[in-house]
Parts: structure tokens; sequence; C-alpha cells
């Protein structure tokens, strides 16, 4: 037979996490922060710059827009290079400020604390009483909270659906959907109610488990984490031992920390951050402002819970960044550089020629030798190209049989043509040949490859 708690825990299943309603400055500079991102985030995918979405990441038909810039399936490696660095951003930032991105910027944060949470907060109210109506027999004030709570969950869900699926489909494609019958896009129908029941399964339910069991970032502190490494943190030379307030109390040898347990109330883990550095902790700076505002009570110095690296908290170093950090920093900043670079070069077209496969090079009547040539030109830009194909050397023509003005926006041509070179400018039997793709009197795109001719 089980013991009681284990069998009452096998019967309720997960135990479900009320943390208190926090407050406090960095509380607010958090609640700034969530409010600018979500902005950035609900606004990208409708914004327009230079004629295409601000932000899109088209994976079935392999188009990725950034801020005009457009990237196609021959470009990816300068997609999965800005992945990189990105991820080069996120490891060099946890190596200096601990898994601040995860209180702060993570989207899982920021839609659970600012926005289901705070629903919570306004229809359920505060910890104590979300727990009395849960544990309370339904009726109708229970129905009318719950449905409306529920009801609001459902509609954010909604939002967020549709907003992810403006990234991954665009947002011209999902007003198809949303303002076109329902049996014109049946897929899309039901991609949107598919994210919305993901969304809200996630934030009504799963929540912190997304933190603490789902999400690998948080297990890569123990890699990613030195002695130097900012985190929240429990100075206990300070607070220890800790001890209930008492009227001898600033007179006893007692350390600062009154064992109120408010740091653990308001964390939305659940965890106590007297115990250490945790993976469940995401760095949200709740218990920091829950500590302050005791300390300011009993007129003792804030911050016994704050940003501290294990220098500090062991042997009361300062902070000072380690070589680590140092190290992910310039391996960053490279990246950039080079990614800078990459996309400075980038043409808008790109070109690639190619001679015809199983031909030799003719001799022709008057005395000149072709060779075949396939090229194909891929417009990377929104807009129709009117362009001319030419030799780089003035001395050589190009003989059409496929030819085409207008180079299609987004689209790719196919040319056929003979490139012909008099005999007299035939040094060597292999030479290299450049051709350039000519648009409102510049060259916008470049390619070559070998010319072959017995030489005069």
């Amino acid at each position: 037979m089980l013991p009681k708690n284990k069998t009452e825990q096998k019967s309720k299943g997960r135990n479900f996490l009320y943390p208190k309603k926090p407050s406090g400055k960095l509380y607010t500079y958090r609640k700034w922060v969530s409010y600018g991102l979500l902005i950035s985030l609900f606004s990208a995918p409708f914004l327009r710059y230079k004629g295409e979405q601000l932000v899109l990441l088209n994976f079935l038909e392999r188009k990725f827009v950034f801020f005009g810039l457009i990237f196609t399936p021959q470009d990816f490696y300068l997609f999965a290079f800005a992945m990189l660095i990105f991820i080069l951003f996120v490891i060099c930032f946890t190596v200096v400020l601990g898994r601040l991105w995860c209180g702060w910027a993570c989207p899982q944060t920021i839609f659970m604390e600012m926005i289901f949470r705070r629903i919570e907060y306004w229809i359920e109210g505060d910890a104590v009483r979300q727990k009395k109506l849960d544990a309370q027999s339904w009726n109708a004030e229970k129905f009318i909270k719950k449905s409306s709570k529920h009801f609001l969950f459902i509609l954010i869900s909604f939002a967020i659906a549709n907003t992810f699926l403006a990234y991954l489909i665009g947002s011209d494609v999902l007003y198809k959907i949303i303002t076109e019958p329902v049996g014109q896009h049946i897929s899309g129908f039901i991609s949107i109610c598919i994210f919305t029941a993901i969304f809200y399964i996630v934030f009504a339910y799963v929540r912190e488990v997304v933190c603490t069991v789902i999400c690998p970032y948080g297990r890569l502190q123990g890699v990613l984490l030195d002695n130097q490494s900012l985190i929240v943190a429990y100075d206990e030379k300070r607070g220890e031992p800790r001890g209930k307030i008492s009227k001898d109390f600033k007179d006893s040898l007692k350390g600062d920390c009154v064992d109120c347990g408010l740091c653990v109330q308001v964390c939305p883990t659940g965890i106590d951050i007297r115990k250490g550095t945790q993976l469940e902790c995401v760095n949200c700076t709740a218990c920091i402002d829950a500590c302050d505002e005791v300390m300011l009570k009993l007129s003792k110095p804030k911050r016994l819970i704050g940003f501290y690296n294990n220098d500090y908290i062991k042997d009361g170093k300062p902070f000072k960044a380690g070589l680590k950090g140092y190290g992910y920093a310039v391996v960053l900043f490279i990246a950039v550089v080079l990614f800078s670079s990459l996309i400075y070069k980038r043409q808008n077209v790109e070109t690639t020629v190619l001679r015809a496969s199983g031909t030799l090079f003719q001799t022709r009547p008057d005395g000149t030798v072709s060779n075949l040539y396939n090229a194909e030109l891929i417009n990377k830009t929104n807009k129709a190209i009117y362009f001319k194909f030419r030799s780089e050397n003035k001395a050589d023509s190009v003989l059409f049989i496929q030819s085409q003005k207008v180079l299609p926006k987004e689209g790719t041509i196919h040319l056929t043509f003979f490139l012909i070179r008099k005999s007299d400018n035939i040094n060597s039997y292999k030479s290299e040949v450049k051709f350039e793709v000519i648009a409102d009197g510049e060259i916008i795109s470049t390619a070559s490859t070998s010319f072959f001719a017995n030489p005069k």
C-alpha cells in the first residue's frame, strides 16, 4: 500500500503551482521589456518593407525575408550562418549573464508570466484565492471565473497561432485563409486549429514544465556557466543562519534572512533559491523584488538575493567577466563580421553558366569558334528586372538560341546561347570567359566558365 502522500500525488497528478503575484522595481522593468518584445513579435509579420513582409520564415516554399532581404534556397548557407550567430549570441549571453534570457526575453516566459498568468490574477485573484477556488466545489462563481479565464486563454492562443502562421506562410496567405470560405483553405484552417490547441495546452496546463523539463537550454547551464557568470543567487554568508522575526531580532546573531518564504512563493517554477543554483531557475528576478521588499521593512540592506557570481558568494570577489566570456565574444564578433561581408557581397541576381554537356567547340565558316552554353538566372528580389546578357570581352559575341529579356520577380529563367570568339583572340586550348548581366546600365551579376578552342 502506498504512503498517504504518494497516494494523493497519484490521484491528483501533477501538482500545479500557484505563484504569488510579483511586484517591485525589477518586475516593472520586465513588464516594459516584455511589452516591447510583444509589440515587435505581433507586428513584424504584418509590417512591410521594400514590398515584402518584414520577417518571413516560409520553410515550405524555402523563402526567408529579413528586413527587405530575400533569401532563396541558394542562400541557405546564409540562413544557417545567421542561426549559428544567434546560437553563439545566446551562449555568450548565458556565459556572462546566466539564464537571464529565459526570464526576460523567452517567448514562453513572456506569454506565461505577462499575459496568461496576469489574466489569472485579474479573474481569480492572487495565489491564495486561486487555491481556494480550485479546492471548492463547482458553483456559479467558479463556473463563471473558470469559463471566462479559459475563454480568454483560447482567444489569445488563437491570436498567437495566427501570428505564428503569418511568420511561416505569410500574412497575405493568412488573410485569405481568414476571409475566404473555409472550403478553399482546409489545410490552413486545420493548421490554425492545431496551433491554437497547442498554445492553449502549453499555457493553460503544461506551463513551467516547458522550462524545467522540455526545454534543453536550462540543462546546458552546467556546461555554459562558470564562477564568473552572473546569476540570481542568495547571499548565504549574509543570510545564514536564518531565523524568524523576534523582538530581539536586530540584536541577535542570526543572519538577515527571516525565513519568510516569499522568495519561494513568487517563484514561477516553485524552487527555493536559497538552496543554490538550480536548472529550474529562469532568472526572472521575482525573488529579488520580494526579498528587497522584506529587507526594506526591516531596515536592512537590499539584495540579500541579487545578481551575483559564485566567486562573490564564496569569496566576496566583485564581478569580472571570465576568459570564457571574452572568448565567446571574440568568436561572435568574428562571425558577425563574416556574415556582414557575405551580405554585402551578395548579389540580387545569381547567374550560373555551364557549357552544354556532350558538345565540342565548333569552327564556323567565317573562321570564328563557338561554344554552346546554358545559363540560369535567379532573381532574388520582388521586382521584375529588364536585363542584357553579354560577355565581359567586348570582342566576343553572343548568339542566343533561347533568350529572354525580363527576369520575373523571385523567378528563374534559362538561356541557351553560343559564345563566338575570333580565332585571333584564341591563345590556348582552354581559357576563362566571363559573362555580365546588365540592368539600368549597371552590372548586377557576373559568372565565369571555360571556353575551348584550338589556338591558331
